[in-house]
Parts: C-alpha cells; sequence; structure tokens
C-alpha cells in the first residue's frame, strides 16, 4: 500500500492564512531578489582590485573605481530595501497567521468537553497554544525569508564560483561538500524525533510547575521541600537528562561542520601556495585568488543558514504536530434541537466508564434515579467514582456504556448550550477571574442588573465580603492588595451559581477547603442556592449530607449502597460502609488535643 504523503509545513500554515498568504509569497519572493543582489557588490569590489592590479603602479589611469565603488554600495542598498520589504510583508503574514491558530484552537477548546482538558493540564494546554503558535510566527517573519535567501544564494555562489576561476571554484566547494556530510550527523528522523521528545519533555516541566505553584501553599505550611512534589522533580530531572544528551549527541557533527564550513581560506591558501611554488604569479591567478577569498566567507553564512532551517523546520513541524492533535480532539455530539424536558429528575441506567488509557473502569454498570426537586449526596472513599458519576451528568464526559437521562432525554440528545443552562456546577476549588465582582458573577448570566448581582450575594453570605471591598462589586480583585480567601472565593462562586438559577446543582467537595466560619457560611448559602432544584451533593464531611433525601455509598465505581442518613446507620457495621463511615466520622468530632474523650 503507497504511503500517504505528508502536507508540508508550509501548506498547512498556508490554510490558516487566507488572503494573507500573498504577503508571506512576496517575502519570499522579495528575500531571493535580495540575496542575489547582494552577490553583486562582491563583483564590483572585484573589478575595482582588478582595474587596481591592471593600472599599477600608475593608479592615475584608474577611472572605474569610482563608478564601480558606488555600484557597489547602491546594490547593497537596494538588497537591504528589498531584504525589509521582504521582512514588513512576511510580518504582516506571520501575525495573522499566528492569530488565527490561536483562534482557532480556542474556538476548539470551547467545543471540548471540560473532562480531557482537565487531564490535559492548563499548563499543557496553554503552552501548547502560546507557544506552538508563537514558533509559527518567528518562522514566518524570521526564518521563512531566511530559507528562500539560503536556498537561492547557493545557485548564485554556484554561477560565480565558475565564472571566474572553475578550479578555485572546485577548491571552494570541497570544504561545503565536507560540512555537508558533517551535517548527516544532525539530520533525518532521528532528528525529527529528538525535537518531538524535546518539545515533550517541556511541556511535561510546565505543565507540572504550574500544579507545583498551585501547591505551594501546602508545602509552606507543612515545611515541605520540592522533593514532595516528585513528579514536579521528575520533570525537571527528564528534562534536564534529554537536554544535556541530546546536546552531546550533536556535539561532535557541530564542530566538524563549523571546522569544515570555515575552512575555505585554508584550502584556498594550500591552492596557492602550490600553484605558486615554481615562483611563476600571474595577475589573472592574484585578481581571481583575492576575489576568493573576499567573496567564499557568504559560502559559510549560507550553509550554516540552511542547518538552521532544517532544524527551524523540525520546530514548526512539531508546533503544527500539536495544535492539529488539539485541533483533533473529538467533541461531544452536539444536538441543534432543544428538547422539552419535563422535569429535572437524573437517571443513570447501566452507566459504565473508563478514562482513556486505564487499565480498569472508573464505573462499573452504575444505576440510580434522583428525584426531581431532591438533594441527594454522593459518598464513599476517594477514588469511588463520586466525581467520575457527577461529571458524566454534566457531559464533561460522555459514557463508555449505558445512558444519562434528564427529565426522560438522554444528555446526549440534549444541545450543549441548553444542558449547559440547566446545570450549575460547584466545584471544590472554585477560580476568579482577575476583574470586578460584577464581571466574575455576569459570566453566569451576561444581561444581569446590578440589583441581581447584589442580591445573589446576599443570598450567597457574601455580605460580610462586600463590606470591606472599597467599590463594591466594581471592585477588582487580584489588584493594589485586594484578594479573597478560599472560603470568600467559595462564596462568590455560590453567588455566581445562584444567579444562574439552574435547575440541577452539583456540589462537588463544595466545602473541603473552608474553615469553620467560612463553612458555616457556605452551608447556608447552599440552603438558598439549593431551593426548589434537584440537588446532587458530594462530601467527604458526612455532616453536609445528613439531611440528604437519598445518599448514595460509591466503592470501587460501584453503588455499594443507598438510602435516608437514618436508613444506612440502622444497618449493622460491616467495616466500609455508610454506618462505619458515620461512626469514624462521630470519633472525629469527639477528639481532642491530649486524648480522645
Amino acid at each position: 500500500m503507497k504511503k500517504e504523503k505528508k502536507e508540508s509545513a508550509f501548506k498547512r500554515l498556508m490554510r490558516y492564512a487566507g488572503s494573507y498568504r500573498y504577503f508571506t509569497y512576496a517575502s519570499i519572493i522579495m528575500s531571493a531578489f535580495s540575496a542575489v543582489v547582494a552577490l553583486f557588490p562582491f563583483v564590483y569590489l572585484w573589478k575595482i582590485i582588478k582595474e587596481v592590479l591592471d593600472v599599477m603602479p600608475e593608479y592615475s589611469r584608474a577611472e572605474g573605481i569610482v563608478h564601480n565603488g558606488w555600484m557597489a554600495v547602491i546594490m547593497a542598498l537596494i538588497s537591504m530595501i528589498l531584504y525589509c520589504i521582504a521582512l514588513l510583508c512576511s510580518h504582516k503574514a506571520a501575525f495573522r497567521i499566528a492569530t488565527n491558530i490561536k483562534i482557532s484552537a480556542v474556538e476548539h477548546v470551547k467545543e471540548l468537553p471540560i473532562g480531557p482538558i482537565e487531564n490535559m493540564g492548563s499548563g499543557k494546554l496553554r503552552k501548547i497554544i502560546s507557544d506552538s503558535a508563537a514558533a509559527t510566527e518567528t518562522y514566518l517573519a524570521h526564518q521563512l525569508p531566511d530559507t528562500a535567501t539560503a536556498m537561492i544564494t547557493p545557485v548564485a555562489l554556484l554561477i560565480m564560483l565558475f565564472i571566474f576561476d572553475w578550479k578555485l571554484g572546485l577548491v571552494s566547494l570541497l570544504p561545503v561538500i565536507i560540512a555537508f556530510l558533517c551535517m548527516g550527523g544532525m539530520m533525518g528522523k532521528k532528528m525529527a524525533e529528538d525535537m518531538k521528545n524535546y518539545q515533550n519533555s517541556l511541556e511535561d516541566m510546565n505543565n507540572e510547575a504550574v500544579e507545583y505553584v498551585r501547591g505551594m501553599p501546602v508545602v509552606k505550611t507543612f515545611g515541605q521541600s520540592v522533593f514532595t512534589f516528585k513528579r514536579f522533580r521528575d520533570s525537571i530531572s527528564n528534562y534536564g537528562r534529554f537536554c544535556i544528551s541530546y546536546t552531546k549527541q550533536c556535539r561532535k557533527p557541530m564542530i566538524e561542520f563549523e571546522v569544515a564550513i570555515n575552512s575555505t581560506f585554508a584550502f584556498l591558501t594550500g591552492v596557492a601556495l602550490i600553484v605558486t611554488a615554481n615562483g611563476v604569479i600571474t595577475e589573472k591567478f592574484v585578481v581571481n585568488f583575492l576575489f576568493y577569498l573576499i567573496f567564499t566567507p557568504i559560502v559559510a553564512t549560507t550553509f550554516t543558514r540552511i542547518l538552521f532551517a532544517s532544524e527551524n523546520n523540525m520546530v514548526v513541524e512539531d508546533a503544527l504536530t500539536r495544535i492539529d492533535e488539539l485541533i483533533n480532539m473529538p467533541v461531544l455530539d452536539n444536538k441543534d434541537k432543544k428538547k422539552n424536558v419535563t422535569d429535572y429528575s437524573i437517571e443513570l441506567r447501566n452507566v459504565t466508564y473508563r478514562y482513556d488509557n486505564a487499565a480498569t473502569n472508573a464505573l462499573n454498570n452504575i444505576s440510580m434515579v434522583i428525584k426531581n426537586g431532591e438533594v441527594t449526596a454522593f459518598v464513599g472513599p476517594s477514588g469511588g467514582g463520586k466525581s467520575t458519576t457527577a461529571a458524566l451528568i454534566d457531559r464533561f464526559f460522555d459514557v463508555t456504556q449505558g445512558e444519562i437521562l434528564i427529565g426522560g432525554v438522554n444528555v446526549k440528545d440534549i444541545p450543549k448550550e441548553q444542558l449547559n443552562d440547566m446545570i450549575s456546577y460547584v466545584f471544590q476549588n472554585n477560580k476568579l477571574l482577575k476583574g470586578t465582582i460584577k464581571e466574575n458573577l455576569k459570566m453566569a448570566k451576561k444581561d444581569a442588573t446590578d440589583a441581581q448581582i447584589e442580591k445573589a450575594l446576599h443570598l450567597a453570605q457574601c455580605d460580610d465580603i462586600m463590606a470591606k471591598l472599597p467599590n463594591g462589586i466594581d471592585t477588582v480583585i487580584g489588584t493594589k492588595g485586594i484578594y479573597l480567601s478560599g472560603g470568600e472565593t467559595q462564596r462568590v462562586a455560590i453567588a455566581r451559581a445562584i444567579l444562574k438559577d439552574s435547575p440541577i446543582v452539583i456540589l462537588d467537595e463544595a466545602t473541603a477547603f473552608a474553615d469553620p466560619e467560612n463553612e458555616a457560611l457556605v452551608q447556608k448559602a447552599f440552603m438558598e442556592l439549593g431551593k426548589n432544584k434537584t440537588v446532587i451533593m458530594i462530601a467527604h464531611r458526612l455532616s453536609t449530607v445528613k439531611n440528604a433525601d437519598c445518599i448514595y455509598v460509591l466503592r470501587d465505581g460501584s453503588v455499594y449502597e443507598r438510602g435516608t442518613h437514618n436508613e444506612l446507620v440502622s444497618k449493622a457495621d460491616t467495616g466500609n460502609n455508610y454506618r462505619h463511615m458515620w461512626s469514624e466520622y462521630e470519633r472525629t468530632i469527639d477528639w481532642k488535643v491530649g486524648g480522645q474523650l
């Protein structure tokens, strides 16, 4: 079977260019003309040298020196102007293409379910979009015009090398041939694979660095070192090992290349010594020899550009591959027609789910009914499947098997916008964007009035927060020393959910990081948020779910037991059921410093 030819990086970039691709074409053409014109000053310099040698010692007979000198200057200026125009065109196209790449990537990310984005990590996602687009910008703005120059210059060089003295031209090419052979050690599939591994290790380190910074409060609180964050430490170690290994691998061929490409002078000098060994020196040989001594340093510059052009092409190929992988991530099937959902009961029918690349299922054949307008709690040990079950209801992922229904309608058949309007999700670690309180709350309801925002904040028990903010709801968070604690941030996030006023509310460990004072206020906010709504609570603190209408105990991805608090605590303690968890919880309440009472 014939292998499909891979599309070049240039063609892939032009897909994002639109009409701006003509600026890219213009930059390549202008850069090529600039490269050719840049060689003419050397021709005029050769004419000056030839004329001087022809008339010596009667230098007054040299009538063309001024003309040739000015022509050399004019040609150099024309070359510079053409190159500047090429860069103007290339930058105009590069900025537009990089912007279009970012827009395409971000627009696609908006359509992706939250689950895969969370699994990828914010640091890695940021690097893919930002750094990959920046790599294409650098390539188009600078490296592509330079590549055009590097490709056209050797052709012009070869012509000029053989016009004046083909023997000296051949000698000048010998170092180039040797340099090309040395370059082979840094090219090919192995180099491309190394470039990919380099970017992977850089992405991993970047992602783990973001997670480490987020966990810094824990490090400071408990006096831990960086070695506590093993993944972050390992990512740095892996990056360091790869860079050292890669540098050592390229060291020998790079040294050989640099020595060979810069040794043209030595080759020409050796030939000159051989030719003049008999003491006979012709004027023509001297003129041509001087021309080659002046002209051939361009060879080193040109072929060094070719070397780096190849590496730069690998960088942009890898950047585009990463962007393509992101853009090709499958989005959830989305229906266009709005569904008539009669109520907001939730039913899971034989739901099984397995995360990508996982060895076992996260959920195994779960079935449950969450009644409309009731409070349902998910409890159980970590890793039992609580958050996964809630995430599937909101389509952070799609089930592997089975189905989830809201009001009798499969969530896969409900348009994404309609489903988002139906569900409010309050995480255990909510984030507020750098902006005003008003702007943060308006994310839930764009047309909300100031009065509606202030009412939502009041219902979320945020009166004490607003009292200390200098500009009320117009106060910008994160500037001039105005910051909110974790519990305060959580209450503002709840206010946002209250303003959204969705009929289904999912609370995922929403009081996990709150201090006792804030927890009491958060619980009051929950009462306002959950009024006349279908509520799902995920909690480790069993006191928060004691009054739930139904409690599901999830263990090892399965429903272990279900019932009200009173029904579950009336059962015998089996060592791993709700009764046992409640007994352990009560023991922690009674515990005090100095012993157990």
